[in-house]
C-alpha cells in the first residue's frame, strides 16, 4: 500500500488546482488510514462498504469533528477513484458511504465601519507603518488567503492595470482598488527596496529582516492593529477575507464574481455569505416596490 499511496499524492501534487495546505490533509488523511488498514489486518484493495462504514464510526467515537470526518472520505474516495483509474480495483468501496453533514458555520465578519477603523490604524511614518498600511488595505481589497498573500511574488502584482495574480491554490487574476494600490504602491517604492536586503529576494511582503513575512507574522500584525482601533471583535486575516466577500455582496456584486475572486472551487463555499444579504435586501424591497 505504501507505493500506491506515494503514487496517488505524487498524482495530487501534480494536480495545480491544490493548495499545499490541501495536499498536507490528503496525506495526514491516507496514512491515517493505512495505520487503520495495518492494525486491523485489512487489505484495502479487498475492503468493501462496511469495512468504510467501520472505519468512519471509529472517527466517531474518538470524538472526531464532522468536518473532520468530511474531509477524511472525500480523501478516501479521491485515493480509490485514483485506483480504480489505474485498474488496481474494479469497483470503488467507498460508493454509498454517506458523508456526514457538515453544519457550516457563520463566518465571523466586520462592519464596514470597523474596516474603516481598522485599516486607519497603520501610519505612514515609519517603514513597518508604509507596509502594514499596504498589507492590511491588500488583504481587504482582494480577499485573498494568508497563505496566497505571503507566497506572492513582487512580479505578480500589476500597478499599472491595478491587478494582482494569485498563484496559490485557484489562479486567478484580482483586481486592486485605488485605495489598495495607492498604499501598495508607496510601499513598494518607499519601504520594500530599505527592507530587503537582499535583491534576490522575490516577496512582495517581507519582514523587518527582508525576508518573506510568515503566516505567523501576518497574524500578529493584524492582531496588533486590532488592539490598537480597541475593536472587541475577534479579528483574524480570515475575518479581513469574510468581511470582503460580504461587503462585495451586499453592495450588489454578482456571486459568481465573488466566487472567481475568492477561488472557491464549488458556488456552495461562497454561498454562505448570502445570510447576510437577507436584512440588505428587505430595506431594498422596502424602499423599491411600490407596494410594500
Amino acid at each position: 500500500m505504501d507505493k500506491q499511496i506515494k503514487l496517488f499524492l505524487e498524482f495530487l501534487e501534480n494536480d495545480k488546482k491544490l493548495s499545499l495546505n490541501t495536499l498536507q490533509s490528503y496525506k495526514r488523511d491516507i496514512i491515517q488510514y493505512q495505520e487503520y488498514m495495518d492494525k486491523n489486518g485489512l487489505n484495502y484493495l479487498k475492503v468493501d462498504q462496511n469495512d468504510i462504514n467501520e472505519y468512519f464510526e471509529g472517527l466517531k467515537e474518538n470524538d472526531k469533528k464532522t468536518s473532520t470526518i468530511s474531509r477524511n472520505l472525500a480523501t478516501i474516495r479521491s485515493f480509490y477513484q485514483y485506483l480504480l483509474r489505474v485498474k488496481k480495483i474494479k469497483k470503488d468501496p467507498t460508493i454509498g458511504v454517506q458523508s456526514p453533514k457538515v453544519q457550516k458555520k457563520v463566518p465571523n465578519i466586520l462592519t464596514a465601519k470597523e474596516v474603516e477603523l481598522l485599516l486607519d490604524q497603520p501610519k505612514n511614518i515609519d517603514l513597518k507603518g508604509i507596509r502594514d498600511k499596504a498589507m492590511l488595505e491588500f488583504a481587504y481589497a482582494t480577499g485573498m488567503r494568508v497563505t496566497e498573500i505571503i507566497s506572492l511574488n513582487i512580479e505578480d502584482v500589476n500597478l499599472i492595470q491595478n491587478y494582482v495574480v494569485c498563484n496559490t491554490g485557484k489562479k486567478r487574476n484580482i483586481p486592486l482598488g485605488s485605495i489598495s494600490a495607492r498604499a501598495l504602491g508607496e510601499y513598494i517604492e518607499k519601504a520594500r527596496p530599505i527592507l530587503i536586503k537582499d535583491e534576490n529576494v522575490k516577496a512582495l511582503f517581507v519582514n523587518i529582516n527582508g525576508k518573506r513575512l510568515t503566516r505567523q507574522g501576518f497574524w500578529k500584525i493584524v492582531k496588533y492593529y486590532k488592539e490598537q482601533a480597541h475593536i472587541t471583535k475577534d479579528i483574524t486575516p480570515h475575518v479581513l477575507r469574510h468581511s470582503f466577500a460580504t461587503h462585495l455582496l451586499q453592495n450588489g456584486a454578482d456571486l459568481k464574481a465573488i466566487q472567481t475572486m475568492l477561488g472557491h472551487s464549488d458556488i456552495s463555499s461562497t454561498q454562505v455569505y448570502m445570510q447576510f444579504q437577507n436584512e440588505n435586501l428587505k430595506d431594498i424591497y422596502k424602499k423599491a416596490h411600490p407596494r410594500a
